[in-house]
This record gives C-alpha cells, sequence and structure tokens, in this order.
C-alpha cells in the first residue's frame, strides 16, 4: 500500500517527524494491511470510536498482548478544521500510529478516493492497496481484534504477496537472557499504556 503514498508526507504518530522518503514510507507501510482512520476531533462519534480503535490496535501490536506484533499499519486522516484541532485528537491515539499532515489536499483526495461519506469510517486495504472492507467501523466496534484475522485471511486469499511474518526463534529462546528481555519490553510495554490512559484522564478533566 506504500504505492499509495508515493510522493506523500506522513507525520510519525504524534511528533513532527516526516516520513518524506519512499524509503521510509515503503518501511511503515510495506506487506501490512493498511487502516484508513476518517476522522475528527469535533465529531462526538469520532471521539467515542476512538478508544476502541486505540485498544484494537494495542490487542494486535503491544508486546503485553501479543507474542508478535501483527502486520498492521494504521493512518489518520484527519478532517479537523485546524492543526491544533488535530493534535488534540493525535495525543489521544498510539504513539505508532502515522497521519496526513493537517491542510493537505492529500486528505481529501483520499476521502473522495475511498468515497468516504460519513465520520468515523475506516478504510481497510490489502497490502496491494486494494479495498478489503469500505468502513469497518461496526466490525470493529462488534467484533474487536478478531476482525483483524478474518482480513489476514482475506488478503492472504486474494493476495499472494501478502505473507505474515515468519517467527524467527519460533518457541525456542534464541539466549537464556531472551525471555528476561522479552519480560522487560513487556513490563515497558504496559508502563506506557498506563502513561497514556493517565494523559487520557488529565485531558478529560481539563
Amino acid at each position: 500500500a506504500s504505492s499509495l503514498f508515493s510522493g506523500q508526507v506522513l507525520l510519525a504518530g504524534r511528533s513532527e517527524r516526516r516520513l518524506d522518503t519512499e524509503r521510509e514510507l515503503r518501511r511503515a507501510l510495506d506487506n501490512k494491511i493498511l487502516l484508513l482512520f476518517f476522522g475528527a476531533w469535533r465529531c462526538p462519534r469520532c471521539r467515542d470510536f476512538a478508544p476502541r480503535l486505540r485498544d484494537f490496535s494495542r490487542r494486535l501490536t503491544d508486546p503485553f498482548h501479543v507474542e508478535r506484533a501483527e502486520q498492521i499499519g494504521l493512518v489518520y486522516v484527519g478532517q479537523d478544521r485546524s492543526e491544533e484541532e488535530q493534535q488534540q485528537f493525535l495525543r489521544s491515539m498510539p504513539r505508532r500510529w502515522m497521519a496526513v499532515p493537517h491542510g493537505d489536499s492529500f486528505g481529501r483526495d483520499l476521502a473522495q478516493r475511498f468515497g468516504v461519506s460519513e465520520l468515523p469510517s475506516v478504510v481497510v486495504l490489502k497490502p496491494s492497496g486494494a479495498v478489503l472492507v469500505g468502513n469497518a467501523v461496526r466490525e470493529i466496534r462488534d467484533l474487536g481484534a478478531a476482525c483483524f484475522h478474518n482480513w489476514r485471511e482475506a488478503a492472504e486469499l486474494l493476495d499472494r504477496n501478502f505473507r505474515p511474518a515468519e517467527d524467527s526463534d519460533g518457541s525456542v529462546p534464541r539466549s537464556l537472557t531472551e525471555p528476561l528481555r522479552r519480560l522487560k519490553y513487556r513490563i515497558w510495554s504496559r508502563d506506557e499504556e498506563e502513561e497514556e490512559e493517565e494523559e487520557e484522564e488529565e485531558e478529560e478533566r481539563e
């Protein structure tokens, strides 16, 4: 799906770091099922859906929940009226998500290309860039992370170029210290998750 973003710029999550080279975009997007999240901070339904999408993403990528992160990418295509509104929304999302810069006409092009007519909308793309689901909001709400496995099977069936990442170590640790490193990483990940939740609670109190 990186070809869809060829020549474009993405922001790396909450940061201002720009992914603007072909190599960076391929690394972030290639060989993944890609979710395009169309939303806006001013939209109450979007703010209500965002925590569910955040939990959906964590259950598929956070080492606290899974041994190996699924091959999934998520790009926020904001329909916000200002950059401040977009940043406010991005603060409620995991750091690893990407975003189309506010005011970039490419965001409008994507909305037109995929026929987005309501907010929130989540367009699910195969690694080839073809559409798997036109709007997956209801699936994510009703099924949670389970629906991703259906998409993965469909992508494998329809696109032979999509291959799940190989688990290089199988069930045998590569070293005696590897289980400790994994545990340490899981603890760090859990602390990061709690930190994000605390930030969200502070924002709600404000």
